[in-house]
């Protein structure tokens, strides 16, 4: 990491032009002008008209996020910043690696265990009551030793605090050291179907109705309705989409009438899997949802090729061993595939003035980018009609 990633928040100085261009280049790497970044709630609001440049107005508050702001939050959690910040990847929400201090160097046995995780929420996607279904979901994993990074608890009792003078809650995690795979070994495949297994057991004992129920009304009507609202389609593509959207919808509705419903991660793909010195373990459970438990298992083997499909029946396999598992639901894939790819569309919509994601997304509502999805919209309801 370079110097540009560290923080000391007690020497900043703002008429220091060093440290000055050093908070430039930090705002920079958050995808907001230092300009923007330094107006504050205390400060003089923006007009409407210039709200535009800050993205909506709760996105505006992510630029609030000052290096004070951040390390006054983990310290609330009853730690000792050591002044060093580094900023991880995330388009959704705000995540910084801190380093506290130490008190008995002894007792550390790694080198993850001299950092914290702070995840500042997105203000406007989730309610309170939402993130906090999602942090009981990882406390209920933790409390029968399953694998998972849970919430540290804040002194005020709850697993969020909320950011004086910020319409924002952070939480704060421990960091735990690993890697992803970029696939899953023939002696792996075993180990994360039972771990599978044993999570959706724990998710299936308490009901979550504050978060999303994944269906055709919310992953696909829901997302059409925005982006046709939104005029996110070129005006002679619009038709063609709304269209196959609706058909795939009507297709796979019957389909999900008569699954169960539970606590599921809903983003478990290799990328949100960590294998870890004692095994694997999974994190980022911001997309829980509740749905069908195939909704976890198509995502961590993705492929239709026929070594995909050997790979997905011996994950199945290894998930039976440790619970039953309803083989009828294997023929969502496909149209949970197709609800997730309209979702993704809608998500980028409604995420569009975050100047982060028209850098990411560069030929998002082009032309070429909805015919493509529409033909491979079209190629999934081929799919789902053939069952």
């Amino acid at each position: 990491m370079s110097d540009d990633s560290t923080f000391d928040d007690d020497a900043f100085d703002e008429d220091d032009d060093s440290q000055r261009m050093f908070l430039e280049r930090y705002e920079a790497s958050q995808g907001a002008p230092a300009s923007e970044t330094a107006i504050s709630t205390s400060e003089s609001v923006p007009p409407e008209s210039a709200l535009s440049a800050w993205g909506d107005k709760e996105t505006r508050f992510f630029y609030e996020l000052t290096p004070e702001k951040i390390f006054s939050a983990v310290e609330s959690f009853g730690y000792v910043c050591t002044g060093r910040c580094f900023a991880l990847n995330s388009m959704e929400n705000r995540v910084y690696e801190i380093e506290i201090e130490v008190e008995d160097e002894d007792a550390i046995r790694t080198p993850s265990e001299r950092f914290r995780i702070i995840k500042f929420y997105r203000p406007g996607r989730w309610s309170r009551e939402q993130i906090q279904a999602e942090h009981q979901f990882l406390l209920d994993l933790v409390h029968v030793e399953i694998p998972v990074i849970a919430p540290i608890v804040h002194p005020n009792g709850s697993t969020l605090y909320q950011v004086p003078e910020c319409n924002i809650v952070c939480a704060l995690f421990p960091k735990v050291g690993g890697r992803n795979p970029d696939e899953l070994l023939p002696e792996q495949i075993p180990l994360v179907g039972r771990l599978l297994a044993r999570m959706h057991t724990v998710g299936a004992l308490k009901d979550a109705p504050e978060r999303i129920r994944l269906c055709p009304g919310t992953y696909g009507r829901q997302s059409l309705d925005f982006l046709l609202q939104n005029k996110s389609l070129p005006p002679h593509l619009e038709q063609r989409f709304a269209d196959v959207v609706r058909r795939i919808c009507d297709s796979s509705e019957p389909l999900f009438d008569s699954c169960s419903y539970q606590r599921v991660h809903g983003d478990c793909h290799l990328g949100n899997l960590v294998w870890g010195p004692e095994g694997p373990f999974w994190v980022d459970f911001d997309d829980m949802v509740m749905a069908p438990c195939v909704q976890d298992l198509w995502l961590i083997v993705p492929g239709r090729d026929e070594y995909a499909r050997k790979q997905l029946m011996e994950l199945v396999e290894a998930y039976e061993q440790m619970r039953n598992f309803d083989r009828r639901t294997l023929r969502l894939i496909e149209p949970l595939r197709s609800l997730r790819m309209i979702h993704f569309s809608a998500w980028i919509a409604k995420r569009w003035e975050d100047p982060a994601f028209p850098r990411t997304f560069v030929e998002y509502g082009t032309e070429r980018y909805w015919n493509e999805q529409i033909i491979q919209l079209e190629e999934q309801l081929s799919m789902i009609s053939q069952g």
